[in-house]
């Protein structure tokens, strides 16, 4: 098996601790997916010999312990996903020096503590396109040092429909060398919904710290992240009113900002979000009248609700195609 490239154990019943010896099967290994387990124990410590594998999915397991730090050592690593698991850390700040790395789900662990690093960010994450750290208890200000390198790229869009992927795997079969590739999947919440990414857009962005204990004001260069598809604030702590500058995200889709302690009113200028289908500010403190113009006229019936909280329950959503 030493030419090993892509191993895929996802969705059956298999338990026990993540063996070492899935590590020494090869030296070409790029795609690692144990998602939808039941594996236990701590993530060995063992990256420094896999370091051409793009994709990790331990996703959907009840692994335990810290996030290992020789996962730096993965050098040409694009998507990490260990959520829906039992990992108790900090945030991963040494991850930020992968040049790659365009997700990260830490979603539904036992992360802690602030994001915002002390340390230098040059370069920080300056590659990530979608971050998900819902359902932990990060706590800080917002994590702005996360997305200071997003504004140097995300003002460009795609020339033509591509999709995230693990380019050119070859195998032969009857002296016939094939290749192929390997799509990134992923599960995200999006409008509100829990849903299920069978691929995922090259130019797709996305943030999702939700439900965690952040606080203080939402900053206004938020409205710098052009490229910007879906982002959700909710549940959090917090305060202040909503930046203006959000109406510069022109391409968003999707804003949640409930649960919150945010104050004033709708600014007009949201009025320019002309591709935004999801709203949602419930269940904080917000007066005065809604905006009007545009989008928002489409959402009259809605923001009646949104207003005084009522909430919807999330569904599993699949989506084939972004």
């Amino acid at each position: 098996m030493s030419s090993l490239q892509v191993l895929d154990l996802s969705d059956n019943s298999l338990g026990g601790s993540i063996p070492h010896c899935l590590f020494n099967f090869s030296s070409s290994l790029k795609v690692m997916n144990l998602k939808n387990n039941n594996l236990q124990g701590c993530i060995p410590q063992s990256w420094t010999k896999v370091n051409s594998l793009m994709l990790i999915n331990l996703s959907q397991n009840k692994l335990q312990g810290q996030l290992p730090k020789s996962l730096a050592n993965c050098t040409v690593l694009e998507n990490l996903d260990v959520s829906d698991n039992q990992l108790n850390d900090v945030f991963p700040t040494y991850l930020a020096a992968l040049p790659r790395l365009k997700i990260l789900i830490l979603r539904s662990n036992e992360f802690h503590g602030p994001v915002n690093s002390s340390e230098t960010n040059n370069g920080w994450f300056s590659y990530l396109a979608i971050i998900d750290l819902s359902c932990n208890s990060f706590t800080g200000e917002f994590p702005f040092k996360l997305f200071q390198d997003w504004t140097k790229r995300k003002n460009d869009s795609a020339d033509h429909l591509a999709y995230m992927h693990v380019p050119t795997i070859s195998f032969v079969i009857d002296y016939y060398q094939w290749d192929c590739e390997y799509n990134y999947t992923m599960t995200m919440t999006n409008k509100g919904m829990q849903t299920v990414y069978q691929k995922v857009q090259e130019d797709f962005t996305a943030i999702d710290i939700s439900s965690n204990k952040f606080q203080g004001e939402i900053p206004n260069f938020i409205g710098d992240l052009k490229g910007l598809n879906l982002l959700n604030l909710s549940n959090n702590m917090f305060v202040g009113s909503i930046p203006t500058s959000l109406g510069s995200l022109v391409k968003l889709e999707s804003l949640d900002m409930s649960r919150n302690k945010l104050f004033g009113q709708i600014p007009q200028e949201l009025t320019q979000l002309t591709f935004l289908e999801f709203f949602n500010v419930s269940c904080n403190n917000l007066n005065g009248p809604i905006p009007r113009g545009k989008q928002f006229d489409t959402f009259e019936e809605q923001f009646s609700f949104w207003k005084f909280g009522i909430m919807w329950e999330p569904i599993i959503k699949e989506v084939w195609k972004l």
